[in-house]
């Protein structure tokens, strides 16, 4: 049974950092791609990033790099997204998401993502 639970997220001014975690659960896989996603209120759900766990290659859509880092730690099972310098466009819910069973695939998009976290609310001012 895959679990994934997201953390971390909250409100901050423009130019902050928010770190967001996704405790995951239940994977026997060792390699995966885990995905953050976000949704603001009207908007499709888009991808922000994304990490082959095997190869822990990252991907970044444009909007983020230089600015987010996506991360996993084995020992804890968690994937972090590391956020800086935060604009007001950033503000929606994330999402943690797994794709079991191999790597990333490119353009990485929701639909490769079988499994979906609740979602954490970011909020910029």
């Amino acid at each position: 049974h895959v679990q994934l639970v997201e953390s971390g997220g909250g409100s901050v001014q423009a130019g902050g950092s928010l770190r967001l975690s996704c405790a995951v659960s239940g994977i026997t896989y060792t390699q995966n791609c885990m995905g953050w996603f976000r949704q603001a209120p009207g908007k499709e759900r888009e991808e922000v990033a994304a990490i082959s766990t095997g190869s822990r290659s990252t991907y970044y859509t444009n909007s983020v790099k230089g600015r987010f880092t996506i991360s996993q730690d084995n020992a804890k099972n968690t994937v972090t997204l590391q956020m800086n310098s935060l604009k007001p466009e950033d503000t929606a819910m994330y999402y943690c998401a797994a794709d079991v069973g191999g790597g990333c695939y490119l353009p990485f998009k929701a639909s490769d993502f079988g499994y979906w976290g609740q979602g954490t609310q970011v909020t910029v001012s």
